[in-house]
């Protein structure tokens, strides 16, 4: 568990399933690949399987809850054992602008550096996404940003993305 001035960050307990389906909707998923659930199996279908990838080592995949343990999102970090793990971040509708994702992001990226000895991640997002990628600048006071290439691309059920990767470097301090 980590804390932070405002946030418990908390690996993912199935408890937390019918917020996490209920806050991943389509406009969370709008500039992501994976689209909402279509069921709430479906949901504890993918999570069961998060849950097994964490066991193995694999993933880090946690809760962002309020001090007083209201589920406000999500923040994963995917691909533990390569050289540069995946990022992934959001957070429920009714929080969002008010910086959770920053500091809950910021927070597993301190972790994972400390616990795992992880020195670059991968980020990607949609490119018309403007809160993710104004979130992976605020990043520049600890990493160097470097961007790669833009990916057009169509998901199975038909979403036109428009996709740029980024490689966070953590710089020396």
């Amino acid at each position: 568990m980590i804390k932070t001035e405002r946030l418990t960050i908390a690996p993912f307990e199935m408890k937390y399933l019918r917020d996490y389906f209920d806050g991943f909707d389509g406009e969370i998923t709008k500039y992501q690949w994976p689209d909402p659930f279509a069921s709430v199996d479906g949901a504890r279908d993918l999570l069961r399987a998060f849950l097994d990838e964490m066991a193995r080592g694999e993933s880090l995949v946690f809760s962002i809850l309020s001090h007083d343990g209201r589920f406000l999102g999500s923040v994963e970090v995917h691909a533990l054992p390569e050289a540069r793990p995946e990022l992934g971040v959001w957070v429920i509708k009714s929080e969002q602008n008010k910086g959770y994702a920053y500091e809950a992001l910021r927070a597993v990226l301190d972790y994972t550096r400390a616990e795992y000895d992880k020195r670059a991640f991968f980020y990607e997002a949609d490119i018309r996404n403007e809160a993710s990628v104004k979130l992976l600048h605020k990043l520049e006071d600890g990493y160097e940003i470097l961007e790669q290439g833009l990916e057009e691309c169509t998901t199975d059920s038909g979403k036109a993305l428009r996709l740029r990767g980024y490689v966070l470097k953590a710089k020396e301090t």
